[in-house]
C-alpha cells in the first residue's frame, strides 16, 4: 500500500467521525476530519496536534488513574485500533518535532560501539515539591534544613557495563551485544520518578516492589541491573550467543551473583534465562513451558526491540504466550526509525485477537520514541 493510499484511508476513515476540530485560527469548518489543518481545506498539509473528542477514560469515577497491572495508564494516552492512524501519528509528531531537535543526528541509536567497558550514571534529583518549598519563620534555619533535605534525597545509580563489539560486527544480526540509547532513556525515566515518589508515575511502586518483570531482547542487561532493587523478581532473557554478556554484566554489578548471592542481597532477585523468540513461536504450544521460567509475569519489557521485519511474528508469538490476561502488563519502547516496520508490528499485535493497546505518555518519553502498552483482556 503506497502512502498516498495509507492517507487517504486515513482521512476517509476521520470523515466518517464527529466534528472535533477548529483551525489555527479558531475557525469552526463542517469538513469533520477530526484534524487541525495548517490551512483551510489543504489535506497534504495537516497539523497533527491530535485530541480525540471522544477520549478513552484514563481516570476511573473516582478520579484516580486507571491502572493496567503495575502500570498506570497516564491521562495523555490514546488506545491503538488501526495501524495505519498511529503510524501517521508518531510521524507526523517525530517530524514536527525534529525541526527543534538539538541533536538530530543519532545514527542507528547504539551509544559508543567502540568501548569495551562502559560506566553509566544516573543523576536522580530530589522531589520538586522540596525544592520549591517556601521558606517562613527562621529563614536561614529553615532554609538549611530544607537543603539538607534536598541533598539527602538526591543519589546517584551507577551500572558497568562490558560490550561485546566484535560481535557487534562478526555476528549477523547481532545487535544485543553493545548497549542502546532506549535502555538508557527508559531506564532514567522509571528510576528517577521512583525516586521523587510522583504520584503519577509510569509504574506503581507499591506493586512493582513483589511484581515479577521479564525482559526481552536484554542485551547487555542495563535494565535488570538498573530495576533488579525496585521488583519481586527480575528475568532477563536473550538468545544463546548473548548469554555471556548477560551474566558477566548482572554479575559485574550485584556482589557474589549468582552462586554466593542469597536473599535479602541486591541481585538475589535475578535470573538469566535464554529465550529465543523463534524457537518458542515454532515449538508446540504444550511444549514452549519448557523454554521459559513457570514464574507468572506481571510485567513484560520489550526495549528497543523493534528493528527486523522477519523476527516480528516471533516476538508477538512470544509476548502473547507470556501474557497471562488481565494481570501481565506488556511495555514496548521503540526508537522511531523504518516506518514500514513499526506499522508491520502494530498490524500484527492488532491482528491478535483480545488485546488492549494504548500509546503511553507522550510526555514521559520524548521524540524519537514511542511507548505502547499491551494488555490481554479475559475471554
Amino acid at each position: 500500500m503506497s502512502s498516498n493510499t495509507r492517507l487517504a484511508k486515513f482521512v476517509c476513515k476521520r470523515l466518517l467521525r464527529p466534528n472535533w476540530y477548529k483551525d489555527r485560527d479558531d475557525h469552526e469548518y463542517g469538513d469533520p476530519t477530526g484534524l487541525t489543518w495548517s490551512r483551510p481545506n489543504d489535506i497534504l498539509n495537516i497539523r497533527l496536534d491530535v485530541v480525540k473528542r471522544n477520549a478513552p477514560k484514563t481516570m476511573n469515577e473516582q478520579g484516580d488513574v486507571v491502572l493496567r497491572g503495575v502500570v498506570r495508564i497516564t491521562t495523555d494516552s490514546e488506545p491503538v485500533t488501526d495501524a495505519d492512524e498511529e503510524v501517521f501519528i508518531i510521524y507526523s509528531d517525530l517530524q514536527a518535532n525534529s525541526k527543534s531537535d538539538t541533536d538530530p543526528f543519532r545514527g542507528l541509536g547504539h551509544v559508543d560501539s567502540r568501548k569495551d567497558t562502559m560506566t553509566i550514571s544516573f543523576e536522580l534529583t530530589a522531589p520538586n515539591h522540596l525544592s520549591d518549598a517556601k521558606i517562613s519563620g527562621s529563614q536561614h534555619t529553615r532554609k538549611s534544613h530544607k537543603l539538607t533535605k534536598v541533598m539527602d534525597k538526591t543519589k546517584t545509580v551507577q551500572i558497568e557495563l562490558f560490550q561485546d563489539k566484535t560481535a557487534l560486527r562478526s555476528r549477523r544480526g547481532d545487535t544485543g551485544s553493545v548497549l542502546w540509547k532506549a535502555s538508557i532513556d527508559f531506564a532514567r525515566l522509571i528510576l528517577q520518578q521512583l525516586h521523587a515518589q510522583v504520584p503519577d508515575s509510569l509504574l506503581k511502586a507499591s506493586i512493582l516492589k513483589s511484581a515479577h518483570v521479564l525482559e526481552l531482547g536484554a542485551g547487555t542487561g542495563l535494565l535488570a541491573a538498573a530495576f533488579a532493587p525496585l521488583v519481586g523478581h527480575y528475568t532477563v532473557t536473550d538468545i544463546g550467543d548473548l548469554q555471556p554478556l548477560l551474566r558477566k554484566n548482572i554479575a559485574a554489578n550485584f556482589t557474589g551473583w549468582p552462586d554466593r548471592c542469597v536473599p535479602p542481597a541486591l541481585g538475589s532477585n535475578v535470573s538469566v534465562e535464554e529465550l529465543d523468540w523463534v524457537t518458542l513461536s515454532n515449538t508446540a504450544p504444550v511444549q514452549r513451558g519448557k523454554l521459559v521460567s513457570d514464574r507468572p509475569v506481571d510485567l513484560v519489557l520489550a526495549v528497543d526491540c523493534i528493528y527486523h521485519p522477519l523476527l516480528l511474528p516471533p516476538l508477538l508469538e512470544t509476548i502473547n504466550y507470556l501474557a497471562i490476561p488481565e494481570r501481565t502488563a506488556v511495555l514496548v519502547v521503540v526508537e522511531l526509525r523504518a516506518e514500514d516496520v513499526i506499522r508491520e508490528f502494530l498490524a500484527l499485535w492488532l491482528s491478535h485477537s483480545g488485546w488492549e493497546i494504548w500509546r503511553v505518555g507522550g510526555s514521559l518519553l520524548h521524540k524519537p520514541y514511542v511507548m505502547w502498552l499491551g494488555w490481554r483482556i479475559a475471554p
